[in-house]
């Protein structure tokens, strides 16, 4: 039977009379789907009553766990023992000595087993979906860290002491800190201590000027810090979903001032915050504005010259689009293509997949209706449930019940000037790469054109982060078996964030970094990334000097260090940072 005009037709957004009701149910979940979340506990469960085989196993593990619980009582009655389970390596809950006295220890040993049989519970159980099994953890690990024993005022041994040794003041400066932090909220101001850390001012002071602008972007090009430059200028395409300068931060930790440093003519993109009027802007506007247009830009001024570009997280993934369309032009102004923590093939992207379903992607157009886009904040708030047990719990005990006040530091200060994201963009990024893989299965088009990965030819830079929860090593590491080109592989210690700003030397160095590196001719990377980690030697340092290094070694010669020619707006040039970069996220 054909269509007809009465045919419903799928749209990204409610329709008008269910925009009310859509968007109250939206606020009140805090943009995370009642529907999604309600499908998978129910698909769990159901096949859960159904399998009296895996209750019998469930109920035996919770009796065991209950016998090596009360069999460890009798034994610290008669003195220090071994522990019936241990915390993971990352979980710091209770490694503090107060927690090895009684009865807290009890308590601690008590909860950690209750958290291995309720991760026993929520998987294996036969005929639910991966996804629903997934979320149904997620939910569990959830409701566990929140009850945990350590964010107990009366559970936990070091709030107790603290109160004590302090007549309860603890308790009152937590209060404080509370309420100052709930007027923030409320009033959509910042949270404390981020004004000292504004861009121009204490952020971004690596000296440049803007010498392009769009409506998408501003293109800064930074002052030469040597009388000689490399001949291939290097354009750094960082993520639109927060502000360009984590890497250009203070100047103890700016990789784009060491790049300056190195001899390097340095280009960087700052995204344009977005508000309503561009709730029509989409993936492809921000690939022709924010990466070809600035390509473009920087041909322009390094006439002759091809170019090494480096995309940070998305950035990186739109920076890959852009190579293999180009390439696929017989395009060669790429010298290389360096791509940090950035995913092209979305199958397996980590916990971020847990709010990746047809549901909450329908929630988030729903709440993205009214005003045409996403606040960067509720962007923000499923970062923070996907670490909870750091990001969240742990200040309700260091800040609110401790009474200690965590120190803003320009990273923390970084991560909290988010960006809105236009509706229609954000729409097509999570149906066109999260939901259905487009890119890595070819399928992914732009003005009709396909971007097939395979014509990507130029060198690779491709990094990843051992503990990242938005883009997992394994995920970018895909990459290196779509791409038909020489590539180096580096995973380096740390998380999205911190193992990318990572200065190799100074107060800010980390003395644990270390990072491992593997180089292949295309398509020779091994297929299981687990097998090369096994038998990859780490080195001890920031990987900066190295991905230094490489540059160098796919550079050609040194050339006269070329002079900024900027943009000029009433007739006066602007400064980095630029204008974009204080676009606030109010509005």
């Amino acid at each position: 039977m054909g269509n007809t005009d009465d045919t419903p037709r799928a749209s990204h957004g409610p329709e008008p009379m269910d925009l009310p009701l859509k968007l109250w149910i939206a606020r009140l979940a805090n943009g995370v789907s009642p529907a999604a979340l309600a499908q998978a506990q129910t698909d769990w469960w159901l096949h859960l009553a159904a399998s009296p085989s895996r209750q019998a196993q469930l109920a035996a593990s919770a009796l065991h766990k209950t016998q090596a619980w009360l069999l460890h009582l009798a034994r610290m009655a008669q003195g220090p023992c071994e522990d019936c389970v241990s915390p993971a390596p990352q979980d710091k809950r209770f490694s503090r000595p107060e927690w090895r006295h009684w009865p807290y220890h009890a308590l601690a040993q008590a909860f950690l087993l209750q958290q291995q049989w309720w991760e026993e519970a929520t998987h294996g159980v036969r005929g639910v979906s991966r996804h629903h099994e997934e979320v149904t953890a997620f939910v569990a690990r959830q409701w566990l860290d929140m009850l945990s024993p350590s964010n107990s005022p009366l559970l936990n041994p070091q709030v107790l002491h603290e109160t004590l040794r302090t007549g309860g003041a603890n308790l009152a400066r937590g209060a404080v800190n509370w309420a100052r932090d709930a007027m923030a909220v409320a009033a959509g101001g910042q949270a404390r201590g981020l004004q000292a850390f504004l861009p121009g001012q204490a952020v971004a002071l690596t000296p440049g000027q803007v010498v392009m602008r769009n409506h998408l972007i501003e293109l800064i090009q930074y002052d030469p810090a040597t009388p000689t430059v490399g001949r291939e200028p290097v354009l750094v395409v960082p993520s639109w979903i927060m502000k360009y300068y984590i890497l250009d931060l203070t100047p103890e930790d700016s990789l784009v001032r060491q790049l300056v440093a190195q001899g390097h003519t340095v280009f960087m993109v700052s995204w344009r915050n977005p508000d309503s009027a561009d709730a029509g802007l989409g993936m492809d506007d921000y690939l022709r504005l924010g990466v070809l247009d600035a390509l473009s830009a920087v041909r322009e001024r390094c006439a002759g010259a091809d170019i090494h570009a480096m995309g940070y997280c998305l950035g990186g993934t739109l920076l890959a689009m852009a190579a293999a369309l180009l390439g696929a032009r017989g395009d060669k102004g790429l010298r290389s293509v360096s791509l940090l923590a950035a995913q092209v093939d979305f199958q397996e992207p980590g916990e971020l997949g847990l709010f990746i379903d047809e549901s909450q992607i329908a929630f988030l157009e729903d709440l993205m209706a009214e005003r045409g886009y996403l606040d960067g904040q509720r962007m923000a708030g499923a970062f923070q449930l996907i670490n909870s047990k750091d990001l969240v719990w742990s200040k309700l005990v260091h800040e609110y019940l401790m009474g200690a006040r965590t120190p803003v530091t320009p990273l923390r200060a970084w991560n909290a000037d988010a960006t809105r994201l236009p509706a229609r963009m954000h729409s097509e990024y999570l149906r066109r790469l999260y939901l259905h893989n487009d890119l890595a299965e070819g399928r992914y088009r732009v003005d009709g054109e396909p971007v097939n990965l395979d014509e990507i030819r130029v060198p690779l830079y491709v990094l990843a982060t051992e503990r990242d929860h938005v883009s997992p090593w394994t995920s970018v590491y895909k990459l290196l078996r779509l791409a038909r080109a020489p590539a180096s592989f580096v995973l380096c210690s740390g998380g999205h964030n911190v193992g990318i700003v990572s200065p190799p030397d100074g107060p800010l160095a980390s003395q644990q970094a270390a990072y491992r590196v593997g180089e292949w001719a295309p398509r020779e990377a091994p297929a299981n990334p687990q097998a090369w980690f096994a038998q990859a030697r780490p080195q001890a340092g920031s990987w900066w000097p190295h991905w230094f290094r490489w540059l160098a070694a796919h550079s050609s010669r040194q050339v006269k260090a070329r002079p900024v020619k900027g943009l000029r707006l009433r007739g006066r040039p602007v400064p980095a940072p630029g204008t974009y970069v204080f676009n606030a996220n109010t509005g």
